[in-house]
């Protein structure tokens, strides 16, 4: 007689079987819903010859469905497979029967409920839960040692059951007629390829009741189709499973990773690769595929000190990085803004003679540029075009101004060549970078020549910094008029004139003498709402005195804020002048109003304060 009683929610099931007589229990744990299933069973015992020789015994219990397997016991036939559905909350009493076996020989399976109150003095009674089980929950990836999932045995040959193999049995299980591990892995292989997500549960969980170990190639696969199928939970069972039993490798923990970054967040992947960080038997697992999962995962959300930090770790450990890792370093530093940690990571790539690919060539000229290291990016630059790369825009573009900052000119024109010859069209950035390259090597006639040439023949990419390049070289070369068309030509195609650009056409009537005209200029630039500042003034001021407009001077002074800088430009310039009368009633003035003078301003009044 077998008796198998299930306590579980509001029900209990019996399923009892006549004819035999040996007593098995055991105890399994159902995380799912935090509470605790308890099962008595027989032993199933052959009366053949008076033999009791069960090879194969299980039953598996999920909600309400009950499903028991057997193997020789004379009572089933190798290919029975009983499994009681799933009828909603209620069932029918039911009973199976074998009318092919011998006499004595038949199964049948009852269920009746069991009421709450019932049921938790007999879980308490046993030991089995207590009363806070339903607040102790702890992370999925966490050790389950703690649950009690063996199998006892109280016969003579005892059986043992692993304590994953109950956690994994969630939804149903098969008899397997074939024991070959490796027919069984293979088929866990083809299904997981397929996203036969049930099919391969189901296949994967019979064999681990069954004592079959999938290999580590399948349990992999299995785990990549969970985590497609979006499945985490069951993914982290299996990979639980797989710990235990010793079946990891650096694929296992970087899919896991990764699937537990995007679910849950990078702090949670962080935690568990720690975790696992700190338990040698673990760490032994990881590689630089691990390595590289954290780092791409920590590049993807900028945390570049956290992916300075897995850098650091993979070498202490003693490897060595892939291209994929130093690809990974030198994307994410560039991209955050940390050229000089992009730079290591390419250098210690070249010395671990690794070949680069284009766009961490590219992100390491883009890194130089802003470095000030023109010749590493020239080198990288010729580096990529040897090996029949196709150096990208941005990348000329980061090269032709690293050059024109250097005062390489002719370089910078060179590698403006090379981004036509590869059919690449200059864009108003490769046009500025040019302008300014001709600009700090005081080639100010060439680059209004440029400026016109651009104007002439790529007038679509005309924009506010092409404009100010311009008037910049106008203003060196005291082009006072040249500056004025430019800026009625900005406002007639609509740009957003800045403050910046009405200083650069007052700072050329100033260097052509033309106090007057600036002062027109200044007076436009009111009318427009744009409010002058301390540069804007000082020119205007510096034109005046050098034009003998006194009143425009006080003018200036008097509607503006108190400012010691214009004071001192004001003072210092009557005194160059000869209006030394002037000059001491503003020098008292400043004093008055608590403004301090420099030390040019005071020993300029010095010489000219009349002596006693």
């Amino acid at each position: 007689m077998v008796v198998i009683e299930v306590l579980r929610c509001q029900f209990a099931s019996t399923i009892s079987l006549d004819g035999y007589n040996h007593r098995h229990e055991f105890h399994g744990i159902s995380k799912r819903n935090d509470f605790r299933t308890r099962l008595r069973c027989m032993n199933f015992l052959r009366y053949l010859n008076g033999e009791s020789k069960a090879k194969k015994s299980c039953t598996r219990i999920h909600g309400l469905i009950v499903m028991a397997l057997a193997e020789e016991v004379g009572i089933l036939s190798r290919t029975a497979n009983r499994k009681i559905s799933r009828m909603g909350w209620f069932y029918e009493p039911m009973e199976m029967d074998n009318s092919g076996t011998k006499p004595n020989k038949v199964a049948r399976v009852e269920f009746e409920s069991v009421s709450e109150e019932k049921r938790m003095p007999v879980l308490k009674e046993n030991g089995i839960v207590n009363e806070n089980c339903t607040q102790q929950k702890s992370p999925p990836w966490s050790s389950l040692a703690n649950q009690n999932l063996d199998v006892e045995n109280d016969g003579d040959s005892p059986s043992r059951v692993s304590k994953w193999a109950m956690d994994l049995i969630e939804d149903g299980l098969y008899y397997l007629e074939e024991r070959d591990e490796e027919i069984l892995s293979k088929r866990v292989l083809n299904l997981s390829r397929l996203n036969k997500v049930r099919s391969v549960l189901e296949l994967y969980r019979s064999m681990v009741f069954s004592g079959l170990h999938p290999d580590l190639h399948a349990s992999n696969s299995l785990l990549s189709c969970l985590l497609r199928n979006g499945r985490l939970n069951d993914a982290l069972k299996i990979f639980e499973f797989m710990k235990v039993n010793e079946m990891l490798t650096g694929h296992t923990y970087s899919l896991v990773l990764k699937a537990v970054a995007n679910s849950w967040g990078c702090d949670a992947a962080l935690s568990m690769f720690e975790e696992a960080e700190r338990d040698s038997s673990s760490k032994k697992y990881f590689d630089v595929v691990v390595y590289n999962t954290m780092i791409s995962m920590f590049g993807k959300v900028n945390n570049w000190v956290q992916a300075e930090i897995m850098w650091r770790s993979l070498l202490d450990n003693g490897l060595v990085g892939t291209v994929v890792t130093y690809r990974l370093l030198v994307c994410t530093f560039v991209r955050c803004g940390q050229h000089e940690l992009a730079l290591d990571a390419y250098q210690e790539m070249i010395r671990n003679q690794l070949s680069p690919s284009d766009d961490v060539m590219q992100a390491v000229i883009g890194a130089c540029a802003n470095e000030g290291k023109w010749d590493l990016a020239l080198n990288v630059f010729e580096s990529m075009l040897n090996c029949g790369m196709k150096p990208n825009l941005i990348a000329h573009n980061s090269l032709i101004n690293s050059l024109g900052k250097a005062g390489k000119v002719e370089l910078a024109f060179k590698v403006f060549d090379t981004l036509k010859s590869l059919g690449h069209a200059p864009d108003a950035y490769t046009w500025n970078a040019l302008l300014c390259a001709l600009y700090r090597a005081n080639r100010h006639a060439d680059v209004l020549r440029l400026f016109d040439s651009i104007r002439r023949e790529h007038n679509s990419v005309l924009n506010l910094h092409i404009y100010n390049t311009a008037l910049m070289s106008c203003q060196r070369l005291a082009l006072w008029d040249r500056a004025l068309q430019l800026l009625w030509q900005m406002e007639a195609f609509g740009f957003s004139i800045s403050t910046a650009s009405y200083n650069l056409v007052i700072g050329a009537c100033e260097a052509a003498r033309k106090p007057k005209i600036a002062l027109q200029v200044y007076e436009h630039m009111v009318q427009q709402k744009h409010s002058p500042d301390t540069f804007t003034l000082l020119s205007l001021m510096r034109g005046c005195i050098w034009g003998s407009l006194w009143n425009k001077v006080e003018k200036i002074l008097n509607q503006s804020e108190p400012n010691g800088s214009l004071y001192n430009a004001a003072i210092q310039g009557m005194c160059l002048t000869s209006n030394t009368d002037l000059a001491r009633k503003l020098y008292i003035k400043m004093h008055e109003l608590g403004l301090k003078p420099d030390g040019k301003t005071r020993a300029l009044m010095l010489q000219h304060l009349p002596k006693d």
